[in-house]
């Protein structure tokens, strides 16, 4: 059975595949990039900042040589921005430790920034040909399906069986096809038909290349395979941010590196303790990120936003500082006073990029 199955979808992925742009790059450097790009993130998002990126840095010395600011500011609206400032990590490292190269083994890959097991396994298999699986999302509920896994795949059953039945696989391909990196050919395949075919809500079991070998399918089990715990409501919070202007300009403050949204500028402000109104939360914020006092204005928008495991409605109100107050970096990592102009040149999170749309059609 299990040559079967590496046998057709390996034919299958040949003939099947999207003719993706990254699909021709054997540069590691690019496969890698590409790889923390697509986690978690729709190809169709992926590409415009796949090019973008590669114009701004199109090799890795550019990369580890650049300031995070301007690595942030590449990323800007692809989201999870933890990847960025990890792509960055690894690339000085790389540079430090790897001779400026992208390491070839999955073991010295595991030890960068910003790699897991499925990123490891991706660029090892992908760009150097190791025999290793990348078990993403996608290759999870192949997996699950394929095999019948009724195992809590968060825990250490599953994802144990879930490690042995995807190393047998890309094991056995590479026996049957020893050719050179068919490893990254196979886990590449098996993405592949997660995103076209094995699909989460609507799979197109008629359609699948191994559907004869398929366990779930046999048992009438793809409905309820992966096994997953009941979703929980996710909690919401009410958030404000200060839009503090002083003649033609406004005041803005970076993140603190390490943390949600890490090292993005934003307007200051914060989440409402409980009895808080909007107003007294703003004022409070701006006292602990920046040490001033403020008048609060007129409300400028309201902004409803998700994030992974939380939800937040931001009210953003134009803002004034008292007299005789100077800012501090008291939680925040930087701050500054910039034109509207001088806006773009600054990475903001998607709720502050609306904030000022919002003051574009203002002015």
């Amino acid at each position: 059975m299990i040559d079967s199955i590496c046998t057709n979808l390996l034919t299958w992925y040949q003939q099947a595949k999207r003719d993706l742009p990254w699909r021709h790059d054997t540069d590691p450097y690019r496969i890698w990039v590409l790889e923390v790009m697509s986690q978690q993130t729709q190809m169709a998002t992926v590409e415009p900042y796949y090019h973008h990126f590669f114009t701004k840095f199109p090799t890795l010395a550019d990369l580890a040589a650049a300031p995070l600011s301007q690595v942030l500011k590449a990323w800007e609206g692809l989201g999870y921005y933890a990847r960025a400032r990890h792509l960055h990590q690894a690339a000085l490292t790389m540079m430090s430790q790897h001779g400026g190269q992208v390491p070839s083994t999955y073991s010295d890959l595991h030890k960068l920034p910003g790699f897991g097991d499925y990123t490891a396994g991706a660029v090892a298999s992908i760009a150097f040909g190791v025999v290793v699986p990348a078990i993403d999302g996608n290759v999870k509920r192949v997996l699950a399906r394929l095999f019948a896994i009724q195992s809590d795949l968060t825990r250490r059953e599953g994802a144990n069986q879930l490690l042995s039945f995807a190393t047998q696989l890309v094991q056995r391909s590479s026996q049957l096809r020893p050719e050179p990196k068919i490893a990254g050919e196979w886990n590449q395949a098996m993405i592949e038909l997660g995103a076209l075919i094995c699909l989460p809500q609507t799979p197109q079991c008629g359609e699948c290349p191994v559907q004869a070998y398929c366990q779930a399918y046999q048992r009438d089990l793809v409905a309820e395979l992966p096994w997953r715990k009941g979703k929980k409501t996710l909690p919401h919070y009410n958030v404000t941010a200060a839009v503090i202007q002083s003649g033609d300009k406004l005041l803005i403050a970076q993140r603190p590196l390490k943390g949600m949204l890490g090292g993005l500028w934003e307007f200051p402000g914060g989440k409402q303790e409980v009895g808080e109104t909007l107003s007294d939360c703003l004022k409070r914020e701006i006292q602990e990120e920046l040490g001033v006092e403020i008048e609060v204005g007129e409300l400028l928008i309201v902004i409803k936003h998700s994030y992974t495991h939380f939800k937040i409605t931001l009210h953003a109100f134009m803002a004034q500082l008292l007299p005789n107050q100077q800012p501090q970096p008291l939680g925040v990592a930087d701050w500054g006073w910039v034109t509207q102009a001088e806006l773009a040149n600054y990475a903001f999170p998607r709720t502050d990029s609306q904030i000022i749309e919002e003051l574009g059609i203002r002015n």
